[in-house]
Protein backbone atom coordinates (compact mmCIF):
# COMPACT_ATOMS: atom_id res chain seq x y z
CA UNK A 1 0.00 0.00 0.00
CA UNK A 2 1.48 3.37 -1.24
CA UNK A 3 1.40 6.11 1.43
CA UNK A 4 -0.13 9.54 -0.29
CA UNK A 5 2.37 11.92 -0.59
CA UNK A 6 -0.23 14.33 -2.24
CA UNK A 7 -0.43 18.30 -0.19
CA UNK A 8 -3.64 18.24 1.66
CA UNK A 9 -5.32 21.67 2.13
CA UNK A 10 -4.97 23.92 4.92
CA UNK A 11 -6.86 25.71 7.59
CA UNK A 12 -5.55 28.83 5.48
CA UNK A 13 -7.44 27.50 2.52
CA UNK A 14 -10.18 25.50 4.30
CA UNK A 15 -11.31 28.31 6.27
CA UNK A 16 -11.80 30.48 3.23
CA UNK A 17 -13.62 28.07 1.27
CA UNK A 18 -15.76 27.23 4.37
CA UNK A 19 -16.71 31.05 4.88
CA UNK A 20 -17.49 31.65 0.95
CA UNK A 21 -19.84 28.86 0.75
CA UNK A 22 -21.71 30.02 3.75
CA UNK A 23 -21.95 33.19 2.71
CA UNK A 24 -23.34 31.39 -0.79
CA UNK A 25 -25.71 30.26 1.35
CA UNK A 26 -27.08 33.18 3.21
CA UNK A 27 -26.83 35.54 0.02
CA UNK A 28 -28.71 32.81 -2.10
CA UNK A 29 -31.62 32.61 0.77
CA UNK A 30 -31.66 36.21 1.15
CA UNK A 31 -31.79 36.62 -3.03
CA UNK A 32 -34.93 34.13 -2.98
CA UNK A 33 -36.65 36.45 -1.06
CA UNK A 34 -35.70 39.52 -3.66
CA UNK A 35 -36.92 37.33 -6.13
CA UNK A 36 -40.31 36.96 -4.65
CA UNK A 37 -40.70 40.60 -3.83
CA UNK A 38 -39.20 41.43 -7.74
CA UNK A 39 -42.06 38.98 -8.82
CA UNK A 40 -44.76 39.99 -7.50
CA UNK A 41 -44.16 43.98 -7.06
CA UNK A 42 -43.73 44.16 -3.85
CA UNK A 43 -41.44 46.80 -1.94
CA UNK A 44 -37.49 45.87 -1.44
CA UNK A 45 -37.25 45.56 2.04
CA UNK A 46 -39.37 43.82 4.54
CA UNK A 47 -36.73 42.92 7.35
CA UNK A 48 -39.14 40.41 9.82
CA UNK A 49 -40.05 38.87 6.40
CA UNK A 50 -36.47 38.20 5.10
CA UNK A 51 -35.89 36.67 8.27
CA UNK A 52 -38.53 34.40 8.01
CA UNK A 53 -37.22 33.44 4.87
CA UNK A 54 -34.16 31.18 6.46
CA UNK A 55 -36.37 28.61 8.02
CA UNK A 56 -38.98 28.28 5.17
CA UNK A 57 -36.00 27.56 3.43
CA UNK A 58 -35.00 24.64 5.71
CA UNK A 59 -38.23 23.21 4.41
CA UNK A 60 -38.32 23.75 0.85
CA UNK A 61 -34.84 23.68 -0.27
CA UNK A 62 -35.93 24.26 -3.77
CA UNK A 63 -36.64 27.79 -3.15
CA UNK A 64 -32.79 28.55 -2.94
CA UNK A 65 -32.71 28.44 -6.47
CA UNK A 66 -34.55 31.48 -7.70
CA UNK A 67 -31.74 33.40 -5.29
CA UNK A 68 -28.67 32.38 -7.47
CA UNK A 69 -29.26 35.49 -9.85
CA UNK A 70 -29.05 37.59 -6.56
CA UNK A 71 -26.16 35.54 -4.80
CA UNK A 72 -23.97 34.90 -7.58
CA UNK A 73 -24.08 38.55 -9.50
CA UNK A 74 -22.98 39.69 -5.14
CA UNK A 75 -20.62 37.27 -4.77
CA UNK A 76 -18.60 37.44 -8.61
CA UNK A 77 -18.77 41.06 -7.48
CA UNK A 78 -17.12 41.20 -3.99
CA UNK A 79 -14.90 38.12 -5.61
CA UNK A 80 -13.55 40.61 -8.41
CA UNK A 81 -12.45 42.91 -5.59
CA UNK A 82 -10.90 40.93 -3.10
CA UNK A 83 -8.74 38.97 -5.48
CA UNK A 84 -7.75 42.64 -7.26
CA UNK A 85 -6.24 43.08 -3.77
CA UNK A 86 -4.97 39.64 -3.64
CA UNK A 87 -2.98 39.35 -7.32
CA UNK A 88 -1.81 42.92 -6.67
CA UNK A 89 0.08 41.56 -3.44
CA UNK A 90 0.85 38.50 -5.61
CA UNK A 91 2.46 40.75 -8.32
CA UNK A 92 4.55 42.93 -5.72
CA UNK A 93 5.43 39.75 -4.02
CA UNK A 94 3.58 40.27 -0.82
CA UNK A 95 1.78 37.79 1.40
CA UNK A 96 -1.53 37.94 1.89
CA UNK A 97 -4.73 35.46 3.13
CA UNK A 98 -7.50 34.63 0.60
CA UNK A 99 -10.57 36.11 1.20
CA UNK A 100 -12.37 35.54 3.99
CA UNK A 101 -16.27 36.18 3.56
CA UNK A 102 -18.57 37.12 5.92
CA UNK A 103 -22.08 35.39 5.92
CA UNK A 104 -24.64 37.41 7.55
CA UNK A 105 -28.09 36.96 7.79
CA UNK A 106 -28.81 40.15 6.92
CA UNK A 107 -31.10 42.48 4.30
CA UNK A 108 -27.91 41.83 1.88
CA UNK A 109 -26.73 38.38 3.06
CA UNK A 110 -23.24 39.50 4.22
CA UNK A 111 -21.01 41.62 5.88
CA UNK A 112 -18.63 41.57 3.24
CA UNK A 113 -15.37 40.08 3.04
CA UNK A 114 -11.41 40.82 3.21
CA UNK A 115 -7.75 39.96 2.99
CA UNK A 116 -5.47 40.02 5.44
CA UNK A 117 -1.45 40.92 4.93
CA UNK A 118 1.10 38.42 6.41
CA UNK A 119 4.37 40.79 5.30
CA UNK A 120 5.01 44.23 5.24
CA UNK A 121 4.53 46.33 2.22
CA UNK A 122 7.92 48.24 0.77
CA UNK A 123 6.57 51.69 -0.30
CA UNK A 124 3.57 53.76 -0.60
CA UNK A 125 3.63 52.83 -4.28
CA UNK A 126 2.92 49.28 -3.24
CA UNK A 127 0.95 50.18 -1.03
CA UNK A 128 -1.38 52.48 -3.37
CA UNK A 129 -1.32 49.98 -6.11
CA UNK A 130 -3.11 47.10 -3.81
CA UNK A 131 -5.53 49.24 -2.29
CA UNK A 132 -7.36 51.12 -5.08
CA UNK A 133 -6.64 47.31 -7.28
CA UNK A 134 -9.55 45.93 -5.41
CA UNK A 135 -12.65 49.06 -5.87
CA UNK A 136 -11.36 49.41 -9.53
CA UNK A 137 -11.60 45.92 -9.86
CA UNK A 138 -15.09 45.19 -8.13
CA UNK A 139 -16.67 48.44 -9.95
CA UNK A 140 -15.65 46.78 -13.42
CA UNK A 141 -18.08 43.82 -12.64
CA UNK A 142 -20.53 46.79 -11.11
CA UNK A 143 -21.19 48.65 -14.09
CA UNK A 144 -22.30 45.38 -16.23
CA UNK A 145 -24.30 43.81 -13.32
CA UNK A 146 -26.03 47.12 -12.81
CA UNK A 147 -26.78 47.67 -16.83
CA UNK A 148 -28.07 44.18 -17.09
CA UNK A 149 -30.15 44.24 -14.03
CA UNK A 150 -31.65 47.89 -14.66
CA UNK A 151 -32.51 47.00 -18.18
CA UNK A 152 -34.24 43.56 -16.27
CA UNK A 153 -36.12 46.14 -13.63
CA UNK A 154 -39.35 48.16 -14.34
CA UNK A 155 -41.32 50.73 -12.91
CA UNK A 156 -44.44 49.99 -10.64
CA UNK A 157 -46.29 53.42 -9.86
CA UNK A 158 -47.35 53.58 -6.32
CA UNK A 159 -44.55 51.36 -5.53
CA UNK A 160 -41.99 53.69 -3.45
CA UNK A 161 -45.19 55.15 -1.67
CA UNK A 162 -46.00 51.76 -0.12
CA UNK A 163 -43.04 50.61 1.48
CA UNK A 164 -42.01 51.41 4.86
CA UNK A 165 -38.26 50.83 4.44
CA UNK A 166 -36.54 52.28 0.54
CA UNK A 167 -32.68 51.72 -0.13
CA UNK A 168 -31.18 54.68 -1.25
CA UNK A 169 -30.21 55.36 -4.70
CA UNK A 170 -26.44 56.60 -5.66
CA UNK A 171 -25.89 58.69 -8.61
CA UNK A 172 -25.07 55.80 -10.85
CA UNK A 173 -28.12 54.69 -10.53
CA UNK A 174 -30.07 57.36 -10.85
CA UNK A 175 -28.43 58.83 -13.95
CA UNK A 176 -28.72 55.08 -15.38
CA UNK A 177 -32.07 54.87 -14.18
CA UNK A 178 -33.20 58.13 -16.19
CA UNK A 179 -31.45 57.18 -19.39
CA UNK A 180 -33.68 53.70 -19.27
CA UNK A 181 -36.82 54.71 -17.61
CA UNK A 182 -36.88 58.88 -18.25
CA UNK A 183 -39.30 60.46 -16.41
CA UNK A 184 -39.98 57.94 -14.01
CA UNK A 185 -39.12 58.27 -9.88
CA UNK A 186 -36.83 56.27 -8.95
CA UNK A 187 -38.43 55.79 -6.11
CA UNK A 188 -40.97 53.00 -7.94
CA UNK A 189 -37.87 51.17 -9.78
CA UNK A 190 -38.69 47.80 -8.83
CA UNK A 191 -35.27 46.75 -9.18
CA UNK A 192 -34.56 43.04 -10.67
CA UNK A 193 -31.94 40.80 -8.22
CA UNK A 194 -29.40 41.44 -10.58
CA UNK A 195 -29.47 45.14 -10.21
CA UNK A 196 -29.97 44.64 -5.93
CA UNK A 197 -27.09 42.88 -6.23
CA UNK A 198 -25.17 45.35 -7.83
CA UNK A 199 -26.74 47.94 -5.22
CA UNK A 200 -25.07 46.13 -2.66
CA UNK A 201 -21.89 46.39 -4.77
CA UNK A 202 -21.86 50.05 -5.26
CA UNK A 203 -22.33 50.22 -1.12
CA UNK A 204 -20.15 48.11 -0.37
CA UNK A 205 -17.34 50.59 -2.77
CA UNK A 206 -18.13 53.09 -1.24
CA UNK A 207 -17.97 52.15 2.53
CA UNK A 208 -14.44 51.14 1.20
CA UNK A 209 -12.95 54.16 -0.49
CA UNK A 210 -13.87 55.82 3.14
CA UNK A 211 -10.46 57.47 3.26
CA UNK A 212 -10.08 55.86 7.10
CA UNK A 213 -7.47 53.52 8.83
CA UNK A 214 -6.96 50.31 7.09
CA UNK A 215 -10.11 50.70 4.64
CA UNK A 216 -8.78 50.42 0.50
CA UNK A 217 -9.44 54.56 0.51
CA UNK A 218 -7.49 54.75 3.97
CA UNK A 219 -4.60 53.02 2.15
CA UNK A 220 -5.09 55.20 -0.56
CA UNK A 221 -4.85 58.09 1.17
CA UNK A 222 -2.52 57.10 3.68
CA UNK A 223 0.21 56.38 0.24
CA UNK A 224 -0.56 59.88 -0.86
CA UNK A 225 -0.70 61.50 2.45
CA UNK A 226 1.22 59.84 4.86
CA UNK A 227 1.20 60.13 8.61
CA UNK A 228 -0.80 63.15 7.44
CA UNK A 229 -3.76 60.88 6.48
CA UNK A 230 -4.36 60.85 10.61
CA UNK A 231 -6.82 64.02 9.92
CA UNK A 232 -8.37 62.86 7.11
CA UNK A 233 -9.57 59.72 8.99
CA UNK A 234 -10.44 61.80 11.73
CA UNK A 235 -12.55 64.37 9.66
CA UNK A 236 -14.42 61.53 8.24
CA UNK A 237 -15.34 59.49 11.21
CA UNK A 238 -16.22 62.89 12.97
CA UNK A 239 -18.49 63.95 9.08
CA UNK A 240 -19.91 60.46 9.47
CA UNK A 241 -21.15 60.89 13.36
CA UNK A 242 -22.54 64.31 12.36
CA UNK A 243 -24.03 62.39 9.58
CA UNK A 244 -25.70 60.18 12.00
CA UNK A 245 -28.05 62.69 13.09
CA UNK A 246 -30.14 62.40 9.86
CA UNK A 247 -29.47 58.68 8.95
CA UNK A 248 -29.26 56.65 12.03
CA UNK A 249 -26.70 53.55 10.30
CA UNK A 250 -23.74 56.40 10.52
CA UNK A 251 -23.54 56.58 14.20
CA UNK A 252 -22.92 52.27 14.17
CA UNK A 253 -20.42 52.95 11.27
CA UNK A 254 -18.42 56.10 12.83
CA UNK A 255 -18.55 54.31 15.97
CA UNK A 256 -17.00 51.32 14.55
CA UNK A 257 -14.65 52.95 12.73
CA UNK A 258 -13.35 55.34 15.60
CA UNK A 259 -12.43 52.31 17.82
CA UNK A 260 -10.78 49.55 15.44
CA UNK A 261 -10.09 51.30 12.31
CA UNK A 262 -8.78 54.95 12.48
CA UNK A 263 -5.09 53.99 12.79
CA UNK A 264 -2.95 52.81 9.76
CA UNK A 265 0.25 50.63 9.52
CA UNK A 266 3.08 52.57 9.20
CA UNK A 267 4.88 52.18 5.59
CA UNK A 268 8.34 53.51 5.70
CA UNK A 269 8.99 55.58 2.62
CA UNK A 270 8.62 59.05 1.82
CA UNK A 271 8.21 59.34 -2.08
CA UNK A 272 4.83 60.54 -2.93
CA UNK A 273 2.70 59.66 -5.92
CA UNK A 274 3.46 59.82 -9.43
CA UNK A 275 1.40 61.87 -11.94
CA UNK A 276 -0.11 58.01 -13.01
CA UNK A 277 -1.55 57.40 -9.22
CA UNK A 278 -2.73 60.67 -9.08
CA UNK A 279 -5.22 60.20 -12.14
CA UNK A 280 -6.16 57.02 -10.64
CA UNK A 281 -6.55 58.62 -7.11
CA UNK A 282 -8.74 60.91 -8.99
CA UNK A 283 -11.08 58.00 -10.33
CA UNK A 284 -11.07 56.37 -7.22
CA UNK A 285 -13.00 60.08 -5.87
CA UNK A 286 -15.18 59.89 -8.78
CA UNK A 287 -16.32 56.24 -7.99
CA UNK A 288 -16.56 56.84 -4.52
CA UNK A 289 -19.58 60.31 -5.61
CA UNK A 290 -20.78 57.40 -7.67
CA UNK A 291 -21.49 54.93 -5.29
CA UNK A 292 -22.17 56.69 -2.10
CA UNK A 293 -25.35 56.97 -0.33
CA UNK A 294 -26.14 59.59 2.15
CA UNK A 295 -29.18 57.31 3.42
CA UNK A 296 -29.01 53.85 2.73
CA UNK A 297 -32.11 53.04 3.65
CA UNK A 298 -34.83 55.39 4.07
CA UNK A 299 -37.63 55.07 6.12
CA UNK A 300 -40.92 56.70 5.24
CA UNK A 301 -45.10 56.06 6.31
CA UNK A 302 -46.50 54.29 4.32
CA UNK A 303 -49.53 56.05 2.15
CA UNK A 304 -52.88 54.32 2.75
Amino acid sequence: MQSDDRPRPTRAVLIPIGLFLLTLVCTTALGSRVAFHFERNLPGLDFLEDLNTFPELLRRPALLLDGLSYSLTLLLILLAHEFGHYFACRYYRVSCTLPYFLPAPSFIGTFGAFIRFRSALKSRKELFDVGIAGPLAGFLFVLPALGIGLALSRIVPGLGAGAETRLGVPLLIQWLGAWIFPGARMMDLNMHPVARAAWVGLLATALNLLPVGQLDGGHIVYSWLGERHRWVSLAVIVGLGLMGFLFWPWFFWAGILLLVGRRHFPVYDDQGLDRKRKILLALAGLIFLLSFMPAPLLYTTPVE
